[in-house]
Protein backbone atom coordinates (compact mmCIF):
# COMPACT_ATOMS: atom_id res chain seq x y z
CA UNK A 1 0.00 0.00 0.00
CA UNK A 2 1.74 3.82 -1.13
CA UNK A 3 1.01 6.09 1.41
CA UNK A 4 0.86 10.27 0.94
CA UNK A 5 2.05 12.05 3.75
CA UNK A 6 1.03 15.67 4.46
CA UNK A 7 3.18 16.92 7.30
CA UNK A 8 5.76 14.66 7.12
CA UNK A 9 8.38 16.13 9.57
CA UNK A 10 6.47 15.93 12.74
CA UNK A 11 6.88 13.13 15.83
CA UNK A 12 3.66 11.29 14.17
CA UNK A 13 4.94 11.00 10.97
CA UNK A 14 8.25 9.71 11.44
CA UNK A 15 7.18 7.11 13.31
CA UNK A 16 4.39 6.14 10.55
CA UNK A 17 7.31 6.18 7.84
CA UNK A 18 8.78 3.70 9.48
CA UNK A 19 5.55 1.39 9.41
CA UNK A 20 4.15 2.33 5.62
CA UNK A 21 7.83 2.34 4.58
CA UNK A 22 5.92 3.03 0.83
CA UNK A 23 5.01 6.43 0.92
CA UNK A 24 5.70 9.97 -0.78
CA UNK A 25 5.71 13.67 0.82
CA UNK A 26 3.25 16.29 0.11
CA UNK A 27 5.06 19.52 0.91
CA UNK A 28 3.95 22.78 2.66
CA UNK A 29 4.39 24.56 -0.58
CA UNK A 30 2.68 22.36 -3.00
CA UNK A 31 0.02 23.75 -5.22
CA UNK A 32 -2.93 21.58 -5.50
CA UNK A 33 -1.71 20.98 -9.16
CA UNK A 34 0.93 19.41 -8.25
CA UNK A 35 -0.43 17.26 -5.30
CA UNK A 36 -2.92 15.73 -8.02
CA UNK A 37 0.19 14.80 -9.70
CA UNK A 38 2.12 13.23 -6.77
CA UNK A 39 -1.24 11.29 -5.64
CA UNK A 40 -1.31 9.00 -8.55
CA UNK A 41 -0.55 5.30 -7.66
CA UNK A 42 -1.57 6.29 -3.79
CA UNK A 43 -3.95 4.37 -1.74
CA UNK A 44 -4.21 6.67 1.32
CA UNK A 45 -2.88 9.55 2.94
CA UNK A 46 -2.60 10.64 5.80
CA UNK A 47 -2.90 14.67 7.09
CA UNK A 48 -0.97 15.42 10.26
CA UNK A 49 -0.22 18.73 8.97
CA UNK A 50 -0.72 21.55 12.06
CA UNK A 51 1.58 24.26 13.50
CA UNK A 52 2.58 23.20 17.20
CA UNK A 53 -0.33 24.19 19.38
CA UNK A 54 1.31 24.64 23.06
CA UNK A 55 2.33 27.85 22.67
CA UNK A 56 1.52 31.44 23.30
CA UNK A 57 -1.24 32.44 21.19
CA UNK A 58 -0.85 35.61 19.84
CA UNK A 59 -3.13 37.05 16.94
CA UNK A 60 -0.86 36.32 14.53
CA UNK A 61 -0.23 32.80 15.99
CA UNK A 62 -3.55 32.42 15.68
CA UNK A 63 -3.82 32.78 12.06
CA UNK A 64 -0.89 30.49 11.96
CA UNK A 65 -2.97 27.65 13.81
CA UNK A 66 -5.59 27.73 11.57
CA UNK A 67 -4.08 28.09 8.20
CA UNK A 68 -1.67 24.94 8.92
CA UNK A 69 -4.68 22.97 9.70
CA UNK A 70 -8.32 24.22 8.15
CA UNK A 71 -6.61 25.66 5.02
CA UNK A 72 -3.72 22.72 4.80
CA UNK A 73 -6.54 20.52 4.70
CA UNK A 74 -9.08 22.35 2.00
CA UNK A 75 -6.39 22.03 -0.23
CA UNK A 76 -5.10 18.64 0.11
CA UNK A 77 -8.95 17.70 0.32
CA UNK A 78 -9.67 19.16 -3.32
CA UNK A 79 -6.37 17.30 -4.26
CA UNK A 80 -7.71 14.08 -3.14
CA UNK A 81 -11.76 14.39 -4.46
CA UNK A 82 -9.48 14.83 -8.01
CA UNK A 83 -7.41 12.24 -7.83
CA UNK A 84 -8.02 7.84 -7.64
CA UNK A 85 -7.10 7.73 -3.90
CA UNK A 86 -9.25 5.44 -2.02
CA UNK A 87 -8.64 6.40 2.09
CA UNK A 88 -8.07 9.90 3.55
CA UNK A 89 -6.76 10.05 7.16
CA UNK A 90 -7.11 13.05 9.04
CA UNK A 91 -6.08 14.50 12.01
CA UNK A 92 -7.75 16.09 14.96
CA UNK A 93 -7.70 16.63 18.48
CA UNK A 94 -9.71 15.90 21.91
CA UNK A 95 -9.15 19.57 22.08
CA UNK A 96 -13.10 19.76 20.32
CA UNK A 97 -14.57 18.79 23.26
CA UNK A 98 -15.64 20.72 26.22
CA UNK A 99 -14.01 19.81 29.63
CA UNK A 100 -15.55 16.48 30.84
CA UNK A 101 -16.12 12.93 30.06
CA UNK A 102 -16.78 11.75 26.82
CA UNK A 103 -16.86 9.66 23.60
CA UNK A 104 -17.28 9.50 20.04
CA UNK A 105 -21.58 9.75 20.75
CA UNK A 106 -21.07 13.37 21.58
CA UNK A 107 -21.99 15.39 18.93
CA UNK A 108 -21.01 19.04 19.70
CA UNK A 109 -17.81 20.98 20.12
CA UNK A 110 -15.95 22.76 23.02
CA UNK A 111 -17.08 26.44 22.73
CA UNK A 112 -13.01 27.82 23.55
CA UNK A 113 -11.08 28.62 20.65
CA UNK A 114 -9.71 24.94 20.71
CA UNK A 115 -13.31 23.59 19.86
CA UNK A 116 -13.66 26.04 17.20
CA UNK A 117 -10.65 25.43 15.58
CA UNK A 118 -11.36 21.09 15.58
CA UNK A 119 -15.11 21.95 14.27
CA UNK A 120 -13.79 24.00 11.75
CA UNK A 121 -10.67 21.58 10.57
CA UNK A 122 -12.83 17.96 10.82
CA UNK A 123 -15.73 19.74 8.55
CA UNK A 124 -12.90 20.67 5.44
CA UNK A 125 -11.75 16.82 5.88
CA UNK A 126 -15.35 15.59 5.97
CA UNK A 127 -15.59 17.21 2.64
CA UNK A 128 -13.46 14.14 1.09
CA UNK A 129 -15.64 11.97 -1.18
CA UNK A 130 -13.34 9.22 -0.52
CA UNK A 131 -13.54 6.94 2.53
CA UNK A 132 -12.69 9.60 5.64
CA UNK A 133 -11.34 8.61 8.91
CA UNK A 134 -10.77 11.12 11.54
CA UNK A 135 -8.48 10.77 14.10
CA UNK A 136 -8.79 13.00 17.67
CA UNK A 137 -5.38 12.43 19.43
CA UNK A 138 -5.03 12.31 22.82
CA UNK A 139 -0.92 13.54 24.53
CA UNK A 140 0.87 11.51 22.44
CA UNK A 141 3.65 9.49 24.64
CA UNK A 142 7.22 9.42 23.05
CA UNK A 143 10.10 9.56 24.03
CA UNK A 144 11.51 11.19 21.06
CA UNK A 145 8.62 13.66 20.36
CA UNK A 146 5.57 15.06 21.31
CA UNK A 147 4.34 16.32 25.17
CA UNK A 148 6.21 14.11 26.75
CA UNK A 149 9.64 14.74 25.34
CA UNK A 150 8.57 18.58 26.33
CA UNK A 151 8.24 17.32 30.01
CA UNK A 152 11.62 14.92 30.56
CA UNK A 153 13.90 17.91 30.96
CA UNK A 154 12.15 19.41 33.77
CA UNK A 155 11.24 16.39 35.40
CA UNK A 156 15.45 14.76 34.91
CA UNK A 157 15.79 17.70 36.49
CA UNK A 158 13.39 17.40 39.80
CA UNK A 159 11.26 20.58 38.79
CA UNK A 160 8.04 18.00 37.15
CA UNK A 161 5.00 18.42 39.27
CA UNK A 162 1.44 18.37 39.64
CA UNK A 163 -0.74 21.12 37.81
CA UNK A 164 -2.63 22.77 40.01
CA UNK A 165 -4.73 20.76 42.32
CA UNK A 166 -3.74 17.70 40.16
CA UNK A 167 -7.59 16.74 39.48
CA UNK A 168 -7.60 17.32 35.68
CA UNK A 169 -7.77 14.46 33.14
CA UNK A 170 -5.44 13.89 30.73
CA UNK A 171 -6.15 11.41 28.35
CA UNK A 172 -3.29 9.80 25.94
CA UNK A 173 -2.00 7.31 23.91
CA UNK A 174 0.99 5.29 23.28
CA UNK A 175 3.04 6.57 19.91
CA UNK A 176 2.80 2.28 19.15
CA UNK A 177 -0.22 2.21 19.60
CA UNK A 178 -1.28 5.11 17.52
CA UNK A 179 0.56 3.69 14.65
CA UNK A 180 -1.69 0.44 15.02
CA UNK A 181 -4.70 2.28 14.81
CA UNK A 182 -3.95 3.81 11.09
CA UNK A 183 -2.97 0.06 10.32
CA UNK A 184 -6.46 -1.06 11.58
CA UNK A 185 -8.19 1.58 10.72
CA UNK A 186 -7.22 1.13 6.27
CA UNK A 187 -7.64 -2.62 7.32
CA UNK A 188 -11.11 -2.24 8.65
CA UNK A 189 -11.94 0.37 6.31
CA UNK A 190 -13.32 2.11 9.14
CA UNK A 191 -14.59 5.85 8.67
CA UNK A 192 -15.95 8.55 10.40
CA UNK A 193 -14.30 9.89 13.77
CA UNK A 194 -13.04 7.99 16.09
CA UNK A 195 -10.62 8.59 19.72
CA UNK A 196 -7.06 7.75 19.32
CA UNK A 197 -6.97 7.88 23.41
CA UNK A 198 -5.82 4.36 25.42
CA UNK A 199 -9.30 3.21 27.44
CA UNK A 200 -7.73 4.65 30.67
CA UNK A 201 -7.76 8.51 31.11
CA UNK A 202 -5.47 9.26 34.02
CA UNK A 203 -5.53 12.39 36.37
CA UNK A 204 -2.48 14.84 36.15
CA UNK A 205 -1.56 13.76 39.92
CA UNK A 206 -1.28 10.09 39.02
CA UNK A 207 0.74 10.88 35.31
CA UNK A 208 3.04 13.05 37.34
CA UNK A 209 3.70 10.68 40.23
CA UNK A 210 3.86 7.64 37.51
CA UNK A 211 6.40 9.43 34.97
CA UNK A 212 8.81 10.67 38.49
CA UNK A 213 8.49 7.06 39.48
CA UNK A 214 9.42 5.82 35.85
CA UNK A 215 12.27 8.24 35.91
CA UNK A 216 13.46 7.99 39.18
CA UNK A 217 12.59 11.59 40.10
CA UNK A 218 10.90 13.66 42.81
CA UNK A 219 7.49 15.07 41.52
CA UNK A 220 7.47 17.71 44.97
CA UNK A 221 7.04 21.32 42.87
CA UNK A 222 3.78 21.96 41.96
CA UNK A 223 3.25 23.93 38.91
CA UNK A 224 0.90 26.87 39.66
CA UNK A 225 -1.93 27.31 37.01
CA UNK A 226 -1.39 31.11 37.27
CA UNK A 227 2.40 30.07 35.93
CA UNK A 228 1.31 28.96 32.40
CA UNK A 229 -0.96 31.14 31.76
CA UNK A 230 1.41 33.71 32.42
CA UNK A 231 3.97 31.68 30.23
CA UNK A 232 1.24 30.79 27.23
CA UNK A 233 -1.77 32.85 28.08
CA UNK A 234 -5.62 31.48 26.86
CA UNK A 235 -2.76 28.49 25.18
CA UNK A 236 -2.26 27.37 28.92
CA UNK A 237 -5.76 25.66 28.06
CA UNK A 238 -4.22 22.82 26.24
CA UNK A 239 -2.21 22.38 30.01
CA UNK A 240 -4.85 23.04 32.20
CA UNK A 241 -8.14 21.65 30.92
CA UNK A 242 -9.47 18.07 32.03
CA UNK A 243 -10.38 16.11 29.00
CA UNK A 244 -11.66 12.67 30.03
CA UNK A 245 -12.05 10.97 27.01
CA UNK A 246 -12.75 7.26 25.68
CA UNK A 247 -12.12 5.37 22.36
CA UNK A 248 -15.51 3.60 22.31
CA UNK A 249 -15.75 3.25 18.66
CA UNK A 250 -12.19 1.78 18.27
CA UNK A 251 -13.14 -0.87 21.10
CA UNK A 252 -15.95 -1.25 19.35
CA UNK A 253 -14.35 -1.99 16.01
CA UNK A 254 -12.32 -4.59 17.25
CA UNK A 255 -9.02 -2.79 17.98
CA UNK A 256 -7.08 -4.30 21.03
CA UNK A 257 -4.80 -1.70 22.64
CA UNK A 258 -1.24 -2.52 23.70
CA UNK A 259 -0.66 -0.26 25.70
CA UNK A 260 -4.11 0.23 28.64
CA UNK A 261 -2.72 2.06 31.15
CA UNK A 262 -0.38 4.70 32.02
CA UNK A 263 2.56 2.06 33.93
CA UNK A 264 2.50 -0.24 30.66
CA UNK A 265 3.37 2.64 28.32
CA UNK A 266 5.73 4.29 30.49
CA UNK A 267 7.80 1.13 31.39
CA UNK A 268 7.66 0.30 27.33
CA UNK A 269 8.96 3.85 26.87
CA UNK A 270 11.37 4.25 29.47
CA UNK A 271 11.92 0.48 31.00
Amino acid sequence: MKIALNGANGFVASHLKEKFTDFIVIERDDSENKIVEKLKGVDAVFNLAGAPIIKRWSESYIKVLVQSRVNSTKKIVNAINKSEVKHFVSTSAIGAYPDGKFDESYAGYGDDFLGSLAKQWEAEASKCNKLTTILRFGVILGKDGGALAQMLLPFKMGLGGIIGDGKMMTSWIDIEDLVRIYEHVLEQKLTGVFNATAPNPISNHDFTKALGLQLGRPTILPVPEFGLKILFGEGASVLTGSKEIYPKRLLESGFEFKYKNIDSSLLHLFG
